[in-house]
């Protein structure tokens, strides 16, 4: 058992909780407490009596330190660099790997389970779920690894929220510091990614954000260490980037693929199914809405859910598992159901899928419906089968395109707002059903009688789906 447990130290990680110094704090003592927890710096390995060769050790760490981080190379306890040693960060050591391990460890398989053992108050369960599951997603878009969440037993990759001394011999530090830690592939503990319940979760630039530290914790889980590429999300510190436009570096990119490879040939990144808490996000909000036969598809990134309209049962799955030859993150969707034809828009292009299969010779470009070159994507479309046209909506306008003649209706376009009373400016998704359309703007829906041509209803996008 010892030396099952060494094999893991040695494969993970030299975790660390460097507190903070305080106004009347020695310097030095909490430098030195710092560049232990992440530097291997150990004063008791030099006798006291050498207090020059104490000196230079703590100045070469020092160096060390400010190289990996990208400071300036003094040697010097300066304002710099007690500013990054102050910074919020990750509990990985930097430097850990040089000394104990000359090949990262790895899953061997690409299909691994991820449990959320509990939950922080900071943030509601949902948004917890959310987050966790978009920070898995970052991963498997650029590799082939899949993750699945479980709500019971043993998992690959357990998630835990803890205070100080938690059960692992590397207790969290209080509020600010360390914030969270993760250990690399292995089995028991290995994978596992803890993050520090003394910090402030939140969803967003206030407090620490829950998203961005997971993304860079589960980079631990699969075998990454840290990088010295400040733009990197592997870089030790916590920064803020908005996590709607968040991407990773080519650094981060490069890393993960040198350890699992890239995607699967010509397949759009996937998410896989259990990730129907997200659903429940009250911020959520649609890149396209059609019905497809009897049921409702709701479009979001790389997967979509679909229910039954008077029914609050949702199944969520990958647009890939579907519709393998299709891209992710469509934008504008509609059918005609007579003719069993669903049309999806992404950018500039479109598909057509006829009885659930996607028909050969597409994509086809918007401008062959008779878009100017201006339009460079599709906002929404919604098929009308009482009068047999279909409305396009682009930033603040629409167009009429008649499907009988296959061309655009004259007069066209004209402003959402002057001609759907209640709607605009502008519509992320729409969809037809029971003489109503459906107007997604956000995290809104509302509801549009076609007849007395008005707004009926408002409620979350996503009051339907049994949250």
């Amino acid at each position: 058992m010892e030396f099952l447990l060494l094999l893991l130290v040695l494969q993970v990680t030299a975790l660390g909780a460097a507190p903070l110094a305080s106004s009347g704090e020695n310097t030095n003592m909490f430098a030195e407490g710092f560049l232990k927890s992440f530097y291997n710096f150990e004063m008791d390995e030099i006798p006291t009596t050498r207090i020059r060769d104490n000196t230079n050790f703590m100045e070469n760490k020092i160096q060390e330190m400010q190289q990996f981080l990208g400071l300036n190379v003094t040697g010097q306890l300066d304002a710099s660099t007690l500013d990054m040693m102050r910074r919020p960060r990750c509990g990985v050591s930097d430097v850990h790997h040089f000394r104990t391990a000359s090949v990262m460890p790895v899953w061997k398989r690409h299909f691994l389970t991820y449990r959320i053992n509990n939950y922080t108050p900071d943030m509601k369960r949902e948004e917890v779920d959310y987050a966790i599951q978009k920070a898995f997603q970052v991963w498997s878009n650029v590799t082939p690894l899949k993750f699945r969440k479980v709500k019971t037993g043993q998992a690959d990759i357990m998630i835990q929220f803890a205070h100080r001394e938690h059960g692992d011999f590397y207790p969290f530090d209080g509020k600010s510091g360390v914030i969270a830690h993760a250990f690399g592939p292995g089995s028991g503990i290995g994978g596992d990614a803890h993050f520090d319940e003394a910090e402030i979760w939140t969803k967003t630039y206030k407090g620490i954000n829950l998203f961005l530290v997971a993304v860079h914790e589960f980079g631990h889980s699969l075998g990454l260490h840290h990088s010295t590429d400040r733009k990197a999300i592997m870089f030790p510190t916590y920064s803020y980037v908005n996590p709607n436009t968040f991407q990773l570096s080519d650094d981060d990119v490069q890393s993960i693929q040198s350890l699992y490879g890239r995607p699967k040939k010509d397949q759009p990144p996937t998410v896989l199914n259990n990730i129907e808490p997200a659903a429940c996000d009250p911020n959520l909000s649609f890149d396209a809405v059609t019905t497809v036969g009897n049921k409702i598809f709701f479009f979001k990134d790389s997967f979509f859910w679909w229910k039954l309209p008077e029914s609050p049962q949702t199944t969520v799955s990958s647009i890939s598992s579907l519709w393998p030859t299709l891209p992710s993150g469509i934008q504008a969707a509609y059918e005609i159901a007579a003719r069993k034809q669903v049309f999806l828009f992404k950018d500039d292009n479109y598909w057509l899928v006829s009885n659930l299969n996607p028909q050969p010779r597409y994509p086809k470009s918007i401008q062959s419906l008779g878009f100017p070159v201006s339009v460079k994507k599709i906002d929404a479309a919604v098929f009308n089968p009482n009068i047999y046209k279909t409305y396009f909506f682009v930033d603040h306008q629409y167009w009429r395109y008649d499907e009988r003649r296959h061309l655009m209706d004259a007069g066209y376009p004209k402003l959402i707002t002057t001609n759907f009373q209640g709607v605009g400016p502008k519509v992320d998704a729409v969809y037809y059903y029971n003489r109503h359309y459906y107007f997604y703007q956000g995290s809104n829906v509302h509801e549009y009688d076609i007849l007395t041509r008005r707004v009926t209803k408002r409620q979350k996008s996503n009051a339907d789906f049994g949250c």
